[in-house]
């Protein structure tokens, strides 16, 4: 046995009530993803398609040890306008197969490195914004108020309401019951968190994740029988299709269809599943890696590989496209997962609660669930982050806050965008003011500045080279040292050469140059 193999198995203590955890919070996610992005109850199974793969395909094919793979939100809005452009269901599934050959070919051509172009305050920003999402989110169906799917992180809900909105319907419309679950819930998740249960043998393999589940599933049944107005069901409960025999079950799995091989549209939202896709995986790879006690890095092009085998594999048998997932990732972390068996674990246990105990995971209580995910989300959200950036100074702080804001009041990818371009000018304006270091004598001739080069000096630090050398005073002498740069951008070079040329013997001012090649030493007297 290799010893790869060997360290996956030998951590199945870890990874498999890892797992298990992971998939209690995948389950009620993906049927929500599912209806959102098709609108149609008899597509929920989709959903369970893409977590499946996202658990087992994927999982097993990546080489992130902690990432989580399924249906994502943030594609809901892309499904939901494919599906009308396209006009079946069937023909979306070939756009996802298309999607996840791009993915591969990307793979294939290093586009993975774009992952490790994301500032760490935005990552930061964005484990803190879907922490405070998942809270706000989820708060509703604790109360008992599903009228929203669970997993959406988008602001502006497609039912006309918003983040705040729900807040104020789910305290309006709220359910004794759920709300009693919700804090029992809650207690036993706490009492589980605190170090004197990890002591007990039983506890440390048992997650508490499922003790709320059954505690959860028990009370209501409780209600039922005894005190009826408390009781939940409908759509306040997990609702996964069930099959009354075999050939329904294989009823649920769809294929794709070939014919729409021959339209543009076909092409045109494949190529955007797999580029919006692969920028939420990358994110998530970057967040993830942060997470990881053990800071291991993933191979984002293996992992984009991954993903479009996992895509390719999803639209064939009738699964949502899939990406790398955060709130999943994050989950398996907290839980103690450690290797990909955690991944694998929870996909393989979708596949068999799907095939075996559908109707025993329909009396799930969503209000035992939104518990699990408060505490994930409060978990990405600490104030500890917060005060760990903020001690960093404004240029890692302002950048993080500024996603968060912009990702609570938008969608992901849109914050994220407003996050980069924040910390891309702080960047600039970093390098901007060192791109060299500026040193001052008085001599009796005049006055003696040199200028040393940073190691990198690009064409960013044309303005700030520029602005130095026209308001050095005239007169004087200036020693321009590139000995230490181990690259100078042309466009600098150019700068040093025409000031040498013009305007140095116009102002009466020596430059020198040392360890610069490309310019020529000439002075100003």
């Amino acid at each position: 046995m290799s010893a790869d193999k060997k360290n996956l198995f030998s951590n199945l203590k870890y990874d498999i009530p890892a797992g298990l955890v992971v998939y209690l919070v995948a389950l009620p996610l993906c049927l929500g993803v599912a209806l959102a992005s098709t609108g149609r109850s008899d597509l929920l199974f989709s959903g369970i398609i893409a977590g499946m793969i996202g658990g087992i395909v994927v999982g097993a094919m990546s080489g992130s040890s902690l990432g989580v793979s399924g249906p994502a939100a943030g594609l809901v809005v892309i499904v939901l306008n494919a599906l009308d452009t396209l006009g079946s269901f069937e023909a979306f599934l070939l756009a996802v197969v298309i999607s996840g050959i791009i993915q591969v070919i990307a793979g294939f051509m290093k586009a993975g490195i774009i992952g490790y172009y994301f500032p760490s305050s935005v990552i930061k920003g964005m484990l803190a914004a879907i922490g405070i999402t998942l809270i706000l989110k989820e708060i509703p169906h604790a109360f008992g108020y599903d009228a929203d799917f669970m997993g959406d992180e988008a602001f502006s809900q497609k039912d006309g309401q918003n983040t705040f909105t729900e807040l104020f319907n789910a305290v309006k419309y709220s359910s004794t019951g759920a709300i009693i679950i919700s804090i029992v819930s809650l207690g036993l998740l706490i009492l589980f968190d605190r170090p004197f249960m990890k002591r007990v043998q039983l506890f440390r393999f048992i997650p508490g994740a499922l003790f709320v589940v059954i505690t959860g599933i028990l009370l209501n049944l409780f209600f039922s029988t005894s005190i009826p107005d408390l009781a939940m069901s409908g759509e306040h409960l997990v609702q996964l299709p069930v099959a009354s025999s075999a050939s329904e079950f294989f009823s649920f799995f769809k294929t794709p269809d070939f014919s729409a091989i021959t339209r543009v549209e076909t092409y045109t939202i494949g190529l955007t599943l797999a580029i919006v896709a692969s920028l939420e995986t990358l994110l998530c790879v970057e967040a993830t890696d942060k997470l990881d006690p053990f800071k291991r890095n993933t191979p984002t092009n293996r992992e984009l590989i991954a993903q479009g085998v996992g895509n390719i594999t999803s639209g064939m048998i009738g699964g949502l496209p899939i990406t790398q997932v955060i709130v999943r990732s994050s989950a398996n972390i907290d839980s103690g997962g450690r290797t990909k068996m955690a991944t694998i674990t929870h996909g393989s246990i979708l596949l068999l609660s799907a095939l075996f105990i559908p109707t025993f995971l329909n009396f799930i209580p969503l209000a035992s669930l939104a518990a699990v995910l408060l505490m994930v989300g409060y978990k990405l959200s600490k104030f500890s982050l917060y005060k760990g950036m903020y001690q960093l100074g404004k240029e890692q702080f302002i950048p993080f806050i500024v996603t968060i804001i912009a990702i609570l009041s938008t969608d992901l990818l849109k914050g994220i965008a407003i996050g980069m371009v924040v910390a891309i000018y702080f960047i600039l304006r970093k390098n901007y003011k060192h791109s060299y270091h500026y040193v001052k004598e008085k001599h009796r001739d005049g006055d003696v500045i040199t200028l040393i080069l940073s190691e990198e000096v690009t064409f960013l630090n044309k303005g700030s080279i520029s602005a130095t050398l026209d308001h050095l005073p005239d007169n004087s002498t200036v020693v321009i040292d590139g000995s230490k740069s181990m690259n100078i951008d042309y466009d600098v070079l150019e700068i040093i050469q025409d000031f040498k040329k013009h305007a140095a013997p116009l102002r009466n001012i020596t430059v020198e140059t040392k360890g610069i090649s490309g310019v020529e030493v000439v002075g100003g007297h």
